[in-house]
């Protein structure tokens, strides 16, 4: 899942987004920070920030509420995803499995 802030933290965006795009309940006691991702998607574009977060524990079974963005919900395992996964996506699983925090796209010094 992924969204845009609107005038909250980071936490209550998550959350608000979980249930309004998978239907699922979180708690934001059950959430961490596991990786944040800096990145211009493309030259000329405004710089952006991902914050990833892991939740521990959540409620529901997740549904597709937003079918013009999301087909199909859907476990992998982190090293063995399917061939068309998000660049910043991939960037943050990739991090977050060599242990760091943070990791950089689109800034030609990669």
């Amino acid at each position: 899942m992924a969204g845009h802030c609107e005038r909250e933290s980071a936490v209550t965006c998550l959350v608000r987004e979980a249930k309004e795009e998978g239907g699922l309940v979180i708690d934001p006691s059950d959430v961490e920070f596991a990786h944040l991702v800096h990145l211009v998607d493309s030259p000329g574009a405004e710089p952006r920030i991902q914050l990833i977060f892991r939740a521990r524990a959540w409620s529901g079974t997740p549904e597709i509420l937003e079918p013009d963005r999301c087909v199909e919900w859907r476990w992998w395992h982190p090293t063995d995803l399917p061939e068309q996964v998000v660049p910043y996506t991939l960037a943050a699983i990739d991090g977050i499995l060599a242990g760091h925090p943070y990791s950089e796209m689109g800034w030609g010094e990669e």
